[in-house]
Parts: structure tokens; sequence; C-alpha cells
């Protein structure tokens, strides 16, 4: 299995932060999603003026939606200066509803910490708290 240091050096890699026009740029964070069949996708981040912009995790997340896959194996998001960022609270909520075993997803949220999508969304509003 892809290792998480083979989906950083992935994610890594795909970073171009870049202007697009006077109202948006976009690159200074990219992200890499392992599916179940073991292939990468990646995703750059779109930032714009009227916030309609987008995360990199989405952005990977539609590439591998578009190719025919929905269960996340691992992931992970990197800064412009490599910096391992943990999944804004939308891109953790998103990728959990896009199939039923994603909450078992590897997060890195850390060079040195992996945790499960489920331990990031501790009391998910599918499921009764007792």
């Amino acid at each position: 299995m892809i290792t998480f240091d083979e989906l950083y050096q992935k994610a890594r890699a795909t970073l171009n932060p870049r202007r697009l026009s006077s109202d948006a740029e976009a690159g200074d964070v990219s992200a890499a999603l392992l599916t179940e069949s073991g292939n990468i996708f990646l995703g750059v981040c779109v930032d714009t003026a009227c916030s309609m912009g987008f995360c990199a995790e989405h952005a990977a997340a539609a590439a591998m939606i578009t190719a025919g896959e929905n269960r996340v194996i691992r992931m992970v998001a990197v800064n412009w200066d490599g910096a391992v960022l943990p999944p804004c609270g939308r891109c953790r909520e998103f990728i959990s509803q896009l199939h039923e075993e994603n909450f078992k997803t590897e997060v890195m949220v850390a060079a040195d910490k992996i945790v499960s999508l489920r331990e990031l969304l501790p009391f998910d509003w599918r499921q009764k708290v007792p």
C-alpha cells in the first residue's frame, strides 16, 4: 500500500502557487487522496475574492468521483511551505459523506500524527449520542 510519505511527496509536488486573475489565486495548498483501488487523486485549492473557491481536498475528491471512485483510504494536505494541514470541517464532512466506510479514512494531520476521519468528527450528526 502507498505510504503516507509517498502520498505527502505527491501532494507536495502538486503545489504550484499562482495568481489566476486579479480576483483569484490557486495552488498554495494541495491534497492527495489514496483510494481503495490504489489510485491517487490530487487537487489544489482555489481562492477567490468573493469566497467561492474550494479546498484542495474538494478538488482531489472531485477528480476521484469523476474517475468513478468514492472510497478514500488515506489523505493528506500540504501548505505552500510543505507543512501538513488537517482538513477543515467542511472537507471532513464532505469526505465522510462520499462513502459509508470513509469514517475509517486515515488522515495525516501533522508530520507525525495520523488519525481516522471518525476521530476528526466525534459527534457525527448521523449517529445517536449516548
